[in-house]
């Protein structure tokens, strides 16, 4: 597998939900529905829109931040695209 693909819509109650998968190509469809794409071969932020936004294509903090969730599937894929697993904390933004 290569890219790692994240998707969010909202139900028919109106609550956001994710779906993750793992592909070894993109498709045309891929692009045009996935929020978030990574592509673990060249380590590249390949799409990262939130509600319509773009976000800033820095592979470091958003592996950084779907590796708390999504840990397994991700060292998975930085180990078959020929990678060591760097992963750096984030800082946490809470005051307290």
């Amino acid at each position: 597998m290569r890219y790692l693909l994240l998707t969010y819509y909202r139900d028919a109650r109106g609550q956001a939900n994710e779906v993750m998968t793992v592909s070894r190509k993109l498709k045309t469809r891929d692009l045009q529905t996935a929020n978030t794409i990574l592509d673990f071969r060249d380590q590249c932020v390949v799409k990262c829109t939130i509600e319509g936004n773009s976000v800033p294509k820095d592979w470091n903090h958003i592996v950084s931040y779907y590796y708390q969730h999504y840990s397994a599937t991700i060292e998975r894929l930085f180990n078959e695209n020929g990678h060591e697993i760097k992963i750096e904390k984030l800082q946490s933004t809470d005051p307290n």
